[in-house]
């Protein structure tokens, strides 16, 4: 049996214009402290290929115009909308005041599994991930209205913060 990989011009993919003009997912995704620009870019590349609304870059995130950024993302910082917030914890209280529901992607004691969540129809989602080392801070978790964690099973406690992007978007969009 042959089974032949299509080319990139009959995967019918849209441009960024048209990406922008798609109906809005309610998803969105806060990046804590994000060191890695090349995380940065992955996100807006996962972002991109699962249709999140816009990325918010909070704190010490790098920001495009960036050459790293661009190198993982392919180009999604300019289909995937951006902004830059000094302050992960004024960001949160401002989505959650405008009716979002703020989730950590993080390990804590009330951390409902991801495979677990089930999404409220009409419910519009920010959904934050955190620094390589330390996570998302702690003052975030306690503000958000809830935080999932992705079940592992091997030795290590933690997956690579664009791994768990790829991992959380997926299962919201399942």
């Amino acid at each position: 049996m042959s089974d032949r990989k299509l080319l990139n011009i009959e995967l019918g993919r849209i441009g960024p214009e048209a990406y922008r003009e798609l109906p809005p997912s309610g998803i969105v995704l806060i990046l804590d402290n994000i060191r890695s620009a090349h995380n940065v870019g992955s996100a807006f590349r996962t972002a991109d290929a699962f249709k999140a609304d816009k990325i918010w870059l909070c704190g010490i995130c790098a920001t495009p115009p960036s050459a790293e950024i661009h190198k993982s993302a392919l180009g999604a910082e300019d289909s995937v909308p951006w902004e830059h917030r000094a302050s992960t914890i004024d960001l949160v209280r401002e989505l959650q005041s405008k009716g979002w529901t703020v989730l950590c992607a993080e390990q804590t004691e009330h951390a409902v599994e991801l495979q677990q969540f089930r999404r409220s129809p009409g419910a519009r989602y920010a959904i934050v991930f955190g620094n390589e080392v330390d996570g998302v801070q702690q003052e975030v978790v306690d503000a958000a209205d809830g935080s999932l964690v992705i079940p592992q099973f091997g030795t290590k406690h933690s997956l690579n913060v664009s791994v768990s992007i790829g991992v959380v978007l997926w299962e919201f969009v399942r």
